[in-house]
């Protein structure tokens, strides 16, 4: 194949590409020469000048534009960009008055060859301007929904309990709300601290914000450095391309919760303590400090004051922490509490299935006197296992876990004594008088249930001492 056949060859392929983007588009265009005569013209435009583009490529622009300024266009040499062109007599499009006009000069070695306009019918561009604006206001519902539920849920307000020394640390978090210092907060595991953390968040000026969490005993030492402040493309590898953000650049004028602070090595103890100082981070393998606006609240279950004196924690980093400290107390001194998370997780258990389920007396008991060393977190466990496992939609004593029933102070003596007969009898007494609820104190349905003959049953409350204070049915 000759050059000059290549190149006829390749303007036509460009030819049929141009054509197909020109008219994949709702906007007009159309090509003309110097003098006018249109050259090129799109579907748009057509159906715009009420024509075909047979009719119209070959034909004077004038003759179906009577106002058009494209041979001005092209002797000037001078681009209009978004020029309102007017309809006059004869010229309409779907009740517009006016469209948007790009005009532009096409031009070789400085001469005009040619020239190019592009229509932009204002209905097109209105229908996109209310399609921007309708998914900018779903967005914006989206956002201020996400917001109004992330500040229901973590409301310092909502958070359960009453007795003293609780509500001393809600003030105190209320308070530390108001400022950006740093804020510790205490506590064992399963009191709540990261629930403290949120609503923190949720009541202070960085609401909007994001809150970004990490928990540093959860991440590997040599891992916990590209977690905080990211890494530059390249800096080791398998480094993602185009490089990563660390948290803090994530939690930018928003709040960052560091789960377990206790538990985050020295070196990078170090690293964190430039970071609150100087208010920037570099990431890895990075040259330039990023300057960060950042809230820290910090967590821990350890005493980091025992750890500094056994130089496992910077003395410097506790003060930077330590400036609010939050000490939440555990729920077996907060006793009065523990009715009200018992209530809560049934309520919520009730209502995700729809149940009617209650406790029984002698189980609350028990659970009010169990020791929780693993708080909220095991009380929470216990409800719902007892739950699945209770039988005429009331939980018992029988629905526990063992440790829990032999941590009961009436078992726990009975242990003390060594007397496996005094366990066995707490036990069997708590399962009688939880199956008489069950059945309404109907003897012969109670007797049926734990497997026994009613006279046997007669035998054992009298053995166990159990006397009803109100009238039996046999």
């Amino acid at each position: 194949m000759s050059t000059i056949s290549k190149e006829i060859n390749d303007l036509e392929h460009y030819k049929l590409i141009f054509n197909e983007i020109l008219d994949m588009t709702e906007d007009g265009f159309v090509v003309t020469d110097v003098d006018g005569t249109i050259l090129d013209i799109n579907n748009s435009y057509c159906a715009f000048i009420g024509t075909t583009k047979e009719k119209a490529i070959g034909h004077h622009i004038r003759e179906f534009i009577k106002n058009t300024k494209m041979p001005e266009i092209a002797k000037s040499g001078i681009k209009e960009v978004d020029a309102i062109h007017e309809l006059v007599h004869g010229q309409h499009y779907k009740g517009d008055k006016f469209l948007f006009v790009t005009r532009a000069p096409v031009k070789k070695n400085g001469k005009v060859i040619a020239a190019v306009a592009q229509v932009k019918f204002r209905i097109h561009t209105l229908k996109l301007s209310q399609d921007l604006l309708k998914q900018d206001k779903e967005l914006k519902y989206y956002k201020d929904e996400l917001q109004r539920l992330g500040e229901s849920k973590y409301n310092l307000n909502s958070i359960l309990g009453q007795s003293d020394s609780f509500m001393e640390a809600k003030e105190l978090a209320r308070k530390a709300a108001k400022s950006n210092l740093s804020v510790l907060i205490n506590g064992e595991t399963g009191t709540g601290k990261e629930v403290f953390a949120n609503g923190i968040h949720y009541a202070s000026d960085r609401k909007n914000n994001p809150l970004i969490r990490l928990n540093c005993a959860a991440i590997p030492g040599e891992l916990l450095e590209s977690e905080l402040f990211g890494y530059e493309e390249g800096s080791f590898t398998g480094a993602k391309k185009g490089g990563k953000k660390g948290k803090f650049q994530l939690a930018h004028k928003g709040t960052i919760f560091l789960d377990e602070i206790g538990d985050m090595p020295l070196h990078m103890q170090a690293k964190l303590l430039r970071v609150l100082q100087e208010g920037e981070i570099e990431r890895i393998g990075g040259y330039e400090p990023i300057p960060i606006d950042v809230r820290v609240i910090a967590a821990t279950h350890q005493d980091l004051r025992k750890l500094v004196n056994e130089k496992k924690f910077r003395e410097d980093l506790y003060y930077r922490l330590n400036v609010i400290n939050i000490r939440i107390p555990p729920l077996r001194q907060r006793k009065e509490d523990i009715a009200l998370f018992i209530n809560h997780f049934l309520s919520e258990l009730n209502k995700k299935y729809k149940t009617d389920t209650t406790i029984s007396q002698r189980a609350k008991e028990l659970l009010l006197n169990h020791k929780w060393q693993g708080n909220i977190r095991e009380l929470k466990n216990v409800i719902e296992s007892a739950y699945v496992l209770a039988e005429k939609d009331i939980v018992g004593v029988k629905h526990f876990p063992s440790n829990l029933i032999t941590s009961c102070p009436n078992i726990a003596k009975a242990n003390k004594d060594n007397s496996l007969d005094l366990i066995l009898n707490e036990l069997e007494k708590d399962i009688i008088l939880e199956t008489l609820m069950e059945n309404n104190y109907k003897i012969s349905k109670t007797a049926e249930d734990l497997g026994v003959h009613r006279t046997t049953l007669y035998k054992k409350m009298e053995r166990l001492n159990i006397k009803l204070s109100r009238s039996v049915e046999i």
